[in-house]
């Protein structure tokens, strides 16, 4: 997995590739962490080059968005492949997450809030 995180227009993006599961669920947990201790607000998490997530890489998003929803911020998950889109949807999540197709839909989204 790699993690890449950036800041624009006052919006947190963590993108993440490859896979997100049990043996590295909590370096994005402490990545997603650190975005937050840092003061943001505004998060995106892009999943455009993520391949699989397992139930340990849903609960790092399930964190984020309790974590997001405490600060009084947004969260807006990007880019899910289908794969990706199917486990969201099995798990119940796409009722209770926002989506956008792209980062940077998402990012705009954001901007404007």
């Amino acid at each position: 997995m790699n993690l890449t995180a950036k800041a624009t227009d006052g919006v947190a993006i963590l993108s993440i590739e490859g896979r997100l599961d049990g043996q590295n669920a909590s370096e994005a947990e402490a990545a997603f962490a650190g975005l937050a201790a840092e003061g943001h607000s505004r998060f995106v998490l892009d999943f455009s080059a993520l391949q699989y997530i397992s139930s340990a890489g849903l609960r790092v998003v399930l964190v984020a968005a309790k974590k997001t929803k405490a600060i009084k911020g947004s969260l807006i998950c990007a880019g899910m492949n289908e794969a990706v889109r199917e486990v969201f949807e099995m798990s119940g999540l796409l009722g209770i997450l926002e989506t956008a197709d792209t980062a940077d839909e998402a990012a705009g989204r954001l901007a404007s809030r």
